[in-house]
């Protein structure tokens, strides 16, 4: 595959931790928290669990990618200073769209690297409060004219360029790489197994922070807070991993004629937040959770946009003199089931390595918050094996790839 796109080597750069609050469906008990607030509680608890200070950061990098409240411009301000950051420290919006998490990794790695001791990354999506916009009444209805209120999570899917939807695009993979129905649903039935073992033996419970409800003060500022359903005190667990069956995925009708993606075997649409604190290695004289090696992105055509992780993970080993086998573990998100068995079958990628705790299909996507999901489950799962490297990577709709490359610090021969 072609060596162009862009790659960031990183030195004496740590994941000092990182957490998340549960993934949650659609419509489920965070549909009303704004983003914000979400980010907020996942920023609090990343530097609780670490036991740091938020005095001690002196860099913020947030994301999301809807305008899911009407302060969605402030988002990354406000995580950070509700946060307990200092006020004079800056904060900054980034967005990748599916490989935001990354790139907030990427962007704090690069600061480091020019002196920041801490950094803040988090990402929050509410997918539930996608609003229902128009963009061309600003002058008001003209008599008899149409009006164009739609549903910006549906429409966004829809990517103008090649004129398909984001389905359509891992339709085209499975063609392309001769993936039939059965082959699609059977790495589905993968993911909802192996997403429900790790919920139900406790291995997720490790990474996720408890919702509640909950007051955010600011001296001097109006006070800000997480407030659930009646008869919800807290929110614990993911909601969406359930038992399936093959004979279950099977019957679910494909979204377009002759295609063979389903709402069985894409991802989830979920609602939530995480958060990760990143800085020099030796910044605290504390163990870290990760070292952060090396990122590449890449584009590809948009039509095709699922297949980015592979150009993406081959420019990052590429550039970074390793190979496909000296990578432990690999997670790679699942946009699509058709289209991660593509990245596997271009990479020729043996799935004993690929998502062993399931993925997105079982779990959710919270669009900008999954890439820190997957780079936090990726380092627990190094150490758990005693691994030495692993690499996250996802598509990114409009035609992108991206991959990190991360080091186990208790790695031993």
């Amino acid at each position: 595959m072609s060596g162009a796109g862009q790659y960031s080597t990183f030195s004496d750069v740590a994941l000092f931790d990182a957490v998340r609050t549960p993934w949650v469906d659609l419509g489920g008990a965070l549909a009303q928290v704004s983003p914000i607030d979400l980010g907020i509680k996942a920023g609090r608890g990343v530097l609780a669990r670490a036991g740091l200070d938020g005095a001690q950061v002196d860099s913020v990098l947030a994301g999301a990618m809807a305008q899911a409240s009407f302060d969605a411009y402030l988002l990354p301000r406000h995580i950070g200073l509700y946060s307990g950051v200092p006020l004079n420290v800056p904060a900054l919006g980034v967005q990748r769209i599916c490989a935001t998490g990354f790139e907030l990794l990427r962007q704090a790695a690069l600061q480091v690297g020019e002196g920041t001791q801490l950094a803040l990354c988090v990402a929050a999506e509410s997918m539930s409060r996608n609003p229902i916009a128009a963009y061309t009444h600003r002058d008001g209805f003209k008599l008899g004219a149409g009006v164009q209120f739609k549903d910006f999570l549906w429409e966004a899917l829809h990517d103008p360029a090649p004129g398909i939807d984001m389905i359509a695009t891992a339709d085209r993979l499975a063609r392309h790489y001769d993936l039939p129905r059965d082959a699609v649903d059977r790495y589905a039935l993968r993911s909802h197994q192996l997403t429900l073992q790790a919920q139900a033996s406790g291995w997720l419970a490790d990474e996720i922070l408890s919702v509640t409800r909950e007051r955010f003060e600011l001296d001097g500022y109006q006070p800000r807070g997480i407030d659930l359903p009646r008869g919800v005190d807290s929110v614990e667990q993911d909601s969406h991993p359930r038992a399936s069956s093959l004979e279950s995925l099977a019957r679910l009708r494909a979204v377009h004629e002759g295609g063979v993606q389903t709402a069985g075997n894409s991802c989830a649409v979920v609602d939530g937040a995480a958060a990760a604190l990143v800085g020099p290695v030796s910044a605290f004289g504390r163990p870290v959770l990760a070292h952060l090696r090396a990122s590449a992105v890449v584009g590809v055509a948009p039509e095709h946009m699922g297949i980015g992780p592979a150009p993406a993970i081959s420019l990052l080993l590429q550039r970074s003199g390793l190979h496909l086998d000296d990578i432990g573990l690999l997670e790679i998100n699942e946009a699509q089931a058709a289209q991660v068995l593509a990245v596997a079958r271009a990479l020729e990628l043996d799935s004993e390595r690929l998502n062993r705790r399931g993925g997105s299909i079982g779990l959710g996507h919270p669009l900008a918050a999954s890439g820190l999901r997957l780079v936090l489950t990726l380092a627990r799962q190094l150490r758990d094996h005693n691994l030495r490297y692993g690499i996250a990577a996802a598509c990114v709709g409009g035609g992108q790839g991206m991959a990190m490359l991360i080091e186990n610090p208790d790695w031993h021969r």
